[in-house]
């Protein structure tokens, strides 16, 4: 394959942009645990966030949908027991097992701070076209999937 200086300059350039977006992420997951809870981490917000959006799970599935670390979900998962997040509970199917379910509390304040970021990004987005938005979609799924 021949190098295409244009084409590498164009990945060079989506690169810092998902640096820059990456940082902004950053913040905003430092931003929406305080909205959530003084003491909680973003790590503990993304968790919890996961387990609103995704209902009652384990930590083992919580672990491998956000590649995290087995132990740094256990601790996360403490913290968000303690903070009065989320509640260990039998598994329906299985008694032995134990799930992860949000507290109602947690189900509003995640509520709310999804819709506050939800709006911001269509503020930044709304000019857009649809079909521009499902491309960028799109590019992202290819990327993420990578």
């Amino acid at each position: 394959m021949t190098a295409d200086p244009t084409l590498d300059e164009a990945i060079a350039a989506v690169e810092e942009q998902f640096g820059i977006v990456f940082n902004r992420a950053r913040v905003v997951w430092a931003e929406s645990a305080k909205q959530v809870h003084p003491e909680l981490q973003p790590a503990g917000y993304k968790l919890l966030a996961s387990i609103v959006r995704i209902g009652p799970t384990n930590a083992h599935v919580l672990a491998e949908h956000l590649d995290m670390d087995k132990s740094a979900v256990s601790r996360q998962v403490r913290q968000l027991e303690d903070l009065a997040l989320v509640e260990s509970r039998a598994d329906e199917r299985d008694g032995r097992a134990r799930v992860l379910v949000a507290t109602p509390l947690a189900q509003q304040r995640v509520a709310e701070v999804r819709s506050a970021n939800q709006a911001r990004l269509r503020g930044a987005l709304e000019h857009r076209g649809v079909a521009e938005l499902r491309s960028l979609a799109d590019v992202l799924r290819v990327i993420a999937e990578g």
